[in-house]
Order: structure tokens, then C-alpha cells, then sequence
């Protein structure tokens, strides 16, 4: 009997063990952004559902399909800043540089990596960005051309509202 109930007296300890609420851990800095002005503001790891939209938007891109894409672009404010300082403004202007550029290149994205981050501005405002590396490759007059890209997206509830795009071409032999 005495065995029976020192059982029950230490299952319910460690039960109460395993119950007990985790401590409060401060999210972790990964980084951090430079302002102008050189003020330092922290990077934390973000939502991880901003890796599927961008990985949406990157599939719809492979697929030549403009409509998911238009649908994914921000109503307000869209902006893209190409690799050679070109600025797209808006959807419509996307849609259209994305339209010739389909037809003239053919390229063809293969994701490497991608990184969720987010940080809140001077402002107080929230801005949650994926990082993304992919190899392009494009026709260009009969010829492949395979290029290094990394997009920096900003993301708002479930829209892109602007990216950055650089990139290089790959050396020989490389990707």
C-alpha cells in the first residue's frame, strides 16, 4: 500500500513538473536594419506564412500567371525597384513590364532560400520583409543567361507592397 500511494505522490509530482507554464523568453535579435541617420534597429525572425505568399508569387511568376500575381501586388503603393534602378509604379505598370519581359526573356526562377524578418520602425510601425536568393535563368537572343537574384519584399496583411530585386550573372560552371 505504502509503495501504491508513494507512486501516485510522485507521479502527480512529476505530472505537475511537465504542466508547470515555460518562462517568458525575449525574442532573439537576427540582425538589424541601418536607417539613414545610422540608427540601429533590431531584426527579429517574423510570420512564416510570408514565406508561402512569396513563394506564391514566385510559383505564379514561373506560371506566366498574371492574374495571381496582380492579385498578391498591393492595391496602394505597389513598387518594384529593379536591378538596373528602373521603378516600377503600380500593379498595372508591373503587369505590363512583366508582360513584355515574359515574352522577351522567358525566365524561369529556382528558389534557393528564403528568410522571414521583421522589425518595428521609428514609427512604431510594424514591417515584416522575406529575403529570397533564386537562380534565373532567361533567354536572351537564342542564349541562356542564368543570373543570381535576391528579392527583399515587404509584405503587409497577405499583399506585396513593394521589393527590391539585385542581382549578377553566375560565372562559368557556377549554378
Amino acid at each position: 500500500m505504502k509503495k501504491s500511494i508513494l507512486a501516485l505522490v510522485m507521479t502527480a509530482v512529476f505530472i505537475s513538473c511537465n504542466n508547470a507554464p515555460c518562462p517568458e523568453v525575449a525574442p532573439k535579435a537576427i540582425g538589424y536594419d541601418i536607417a539613414d541617420d545610422g540608427t540601429k534597429t533590431p531584426l527579429y525572425t517574423g510570420d512564416m506564412s510570408n514565406l508561402a505568399i512569396w513563394e506564391k508569387y514566385i510559383k505564379a511568376h514561373n506560371e506566366r500567371d498574371l492574374e495571381t500575381i496582380r492579385s498578391l501586388n498591393a492595391v496602394e503603393g505597389f513598387k518594384v525597384f529593379g536591378p538596373t534602378g528602373q521603378l516600377i509604379d503600380g500593379t498595372d505598370a508591373h503587369i505590363e513590364f512583366l508582360t513584355t519581359w515574359f515574352a522577351a526573356t522567358n525566365p524561369t526562377w529556382k528558389t534557393n532560400y528564403l528568410i522571414e524578418n521583421e522589425l518595428t520602425n521609428a514609427k512604431g510601425k510594424l514591417r515584416q520583409w522575406v529575403t529570397s536568393a533564386h537562380g534565373v535563368t532567361l533567354t536572351v537572343e537564342g542564349e541562356e543567361v542564368k543570373l543570381g537574384q535576391v528579392h527583399d519584399a515587404l509584405i503587409k496583411d497577405g499583399k506585396i507592397q513593394m521589393f527590391f530585386v539585385t542581382e549578377r550573372v553566375f560565372a562559368d560552371g557556377e549554378k
